[in-house]
């Protein structure tokens, strides 16, 4: 049985806290290690295929549970349980209109993250063709 992200992420953080800064890190970095262990969380919470497709489909413009389901082909339950998921990691925010709530990216820094890793994937894929 998978634990919650955020008792991951705490363990994770609370074992990061006895282990001395990395060595490698590049020059004018300033990320801690838990800081390192909280970006290695939050990558592998992106790795799903599933729940980096909702947020694609919310990147620019507000979207629905229903709406992203039927964008994503996924169950509405299982669409709400990655959304809890990436709300809780900071990547996407709801927002209450009526009855429904609509997700969206949580700021630009989310925007640019993934603009920028498509735009890796594609360049890769470009100079794989040359």
């Amino acid at each position: 049985m998978n634990e919650p992200l955020s008792k991951v992420v705490g363990q994770a953080i609370r074992q990061a806290d006895s282990v001395p800064p990395a060595t490698n890190v590049p020059i004018g970095c300033d990320a801690s290690a838990a800081a390192v262990v909280e970006l290695a969380q939050l990558f592998r919470l992106l790795g799903d295929p599933s729940r980096l497709s909702i947020v694609v489909a919310c990147l620019h413009e507000p979207v629905c549970v229903s709406d992203l389901a039927e964008r994503t082909d996924l169950s509405q339950s299982l669409v709400s349980h990655h959304l809890r998921l990436l709300r809780g990691a900071r990547v996407l925010r709801g927002e209450r209109r009526g009855k429904q709530i609509f997700y969206a990216a949580a700021d630009e820094h989310v925007r640019r993250m993934i603009h920028d890793m498509v735009e890796h994937v594609t360049e890769c894929e470009d100079d794989m063709r040359s």
